[in-house]
């Protein structure tokens, strides 16, 4: 088991823009925050423990998939919903903590914005064979210590991420949606 540190507070070393260019977001107090297009991890991973805490702005006035939203891509490809949901009940499949479009969180484990929240993701890669897939990806997530998804077998992939279709291995992206929200202390533990 290797942890691979994304970030740690102090530079974007491990991240690139989309195009492959240097990443641009803005470092600053031991976080880094959206500013300018997606980020994508150098480093890729099959099966792995990943883990993300980010913070939400505070955007009062607000609202849907206007109030901080982001994403962390699993491999690229699955979308992990990053939203202000504080207080919102978990229907919908583009809350927080949703699997975005496929899958509604089990409960609503948002904390509200301008606190730093933890995404832990459990993932097991799909198992391919050529670009045929053998077996789907299966995920467990917590957020800020709560299971949101338990054993989950992630059907396709989603639409904006590094590829559009379904990897056994690959990067960790963070999507800029407009949003200045604050990511830190980012690590992945290869299993």
């Amino acid at each position: 088991m290797a942890r691979i540190i994304l970030f740690d507070g102090t530079d974007l070393s491990h991240f690139t823009q989309t195009d492959g260019s240097p990443a641009q977001w803005k470092v600053e107090n031991g976080a880094m925050t959206v500013t300018h297009g997606s980020i994508v991890s150098k480093e890729t991973y099959g099966d792995a423990h990943i883990h993300v805490e980010w913070m939400e702005p505070d955007m009062p006035e607000a609202t849907g998939q206007w109030k901080g939203n982001s994403g962390v891509y699993i491999h690229g490809c699955y979308e992990l919903q990053v939203l202000d949901s504080y207080g919102v009940e978990p229907a919908k499949i583009d809350d927080c903590g949703a699997i975005y479009g496929i899958q509604a969180p089990r409960v609503n484990a948002c904390k509200p914005a301008l606190e730093w929240q933890t995404y832990d993701i459990y993932v097991r890669a799909a198992r391919m064979n050529g670009d045929e897939i053998v077996e789907h990806a299966i995920v467990t997530i917590l957020q800020n210590g709560q299971v949101i998804h338990n054993n989950f077998v992630l059907p396709r992939s989603n639409p904006g991420g590094v590829y559009d279709k379904v990897v056994a291995e690959g990067p960790l992206m963070l999507q800029d949606h407009g949003n200045p929200v604050s990511f830190r202390n980012i690590w992945i533990e290869t299993l």
